[in-house]
């Protein structure tokens, strides 16, 4: 059975289970990281964030439960399904990982093979059927989203930004869809990575189930900060996605973001509608070919 471009992580130490893991999720059609440190995990999900971890406890340098604890507080990859797969079994392990980590879900060692690729087929099902993360990026999505901007409308002194990729439906034309996706996946880890770098574990990132667009919010104070890393971080990096051809012709469609700014100051806002309709109309959707760097766009004050 084949699972498209689902990446399982699989973070073992001990070499034959690290390998019978590896083969059998290899050959049912998932693709399948390695890591035998808790460390190395850690920057193997920074730099492109699995669909699911397979997580043991007992790892040389840091446990799993710190593995999980760090991933759990990071936006790219607090909402990834982990599996915990360890030789500790016991009541308190079981509490430990569902209480401390969040764990999706608990398996002990020994296990069978076959059970484990079951609990990971379900948990991947799962996460899609209740629509809550993006396919490509792996970011919260629809409803959690929504509830994020319900929240925002019911409370006071909240800052949220709305990002969209601005050339970006040219550019899947030229180039297709799939690479189009590599800029997605581009655009939500660099957004993710300012976040942790500028912001708190209290902001929050999601994106748009249609379209490129993004969600931030955060406090006002870190959100321009973030904003404005964001956008020179990404007008700087994002040339490497042309193909060089194009871009000596002048035939590649440049990209570049909009961020829309809005705060409880620029309301009342009825409803969710109303606010992203609100920070839809403060961002261009095309690139002036005099203007090709990204803007960060807010209300004028009255």
């Amino acid at each position: 059975m084949a699972h498209g471009n689902d990446t399982i992580l699989i973070v073992e130490d001990d070499p034959p289970i690290a390998r019978l893991l590896e083969v059998y999720l290899t050959s049912k059609g998932y693709s399948v990281l390695m890591a035998s440190r808790g460390q190395q995990a850690l920057a193997i999900c920074r730099a492109t964030p699995p669909d699911l971890i397979v997580l043991d406890v007992r790892l040389p340098d840091i446990s799993g439960y710190d593995v999980g604890i760090a991933l759990r507080g990071s936006p790219e990859t607090q909402n990834i399904p982990i599996v915990i797969l360890t030789a500790f079994s016991e009541r308190a392990d079981r509490l430990a990982a569902h209480n401390v980590v969040r764990a999706d879900y608990f398996l002990g060692k020994p296990f069978d093979i076959e059970e484990v690729y079951s609990v990971i087929r379900n948990q991947l099902s799962e996460s899609r059927r209740r629509g809550q993360y993006h396919p490509v990026t792996n970011l919260p999505t629809g409803e959690l989203v929504n509830t994020q901007l319900r929240g925002l409308l019911a409370g006071s002194g909240w800052t949220m930004a709305l990002i969209r990729v601005n050339g970006f439906e040219q550019f899947t034309q030229l180039y297709g869809v799939v690479v189009g996706e590599d800029v997605l996946k581009f655009t939500a880890l660099l957004l993710c990575e300012v976040v942790r770098l500028r912001g708190a574990p209290s902001d929050f990132v999601g994106q748009m189930v249609v379209g490129p667009y993004f969600v931030l919010i955060a406090l006002p104070e870190r959100i321009e900060a973030i904003a404005a890393d964001l956008t020179t971080r990404f007008d700087a990096d994002i040339q490497l996605h042309y193909a060089y051809r194009d871009i000596q012709g002048g035939r590649a469609p440049h990209m570049a973001l909009s961020v829309a700014v809005l705060s409880d100051a620029d309301g009342p806002f009825g409803d969710i509608r109303e606010l992203t309709e609100a920070a839809e109309a403060l961002l261009p959707h095309t690139v002036r070919a005099d203007e090709r760097r990204s803007i960060v766009a807010r209300r004028p004050v009255a």
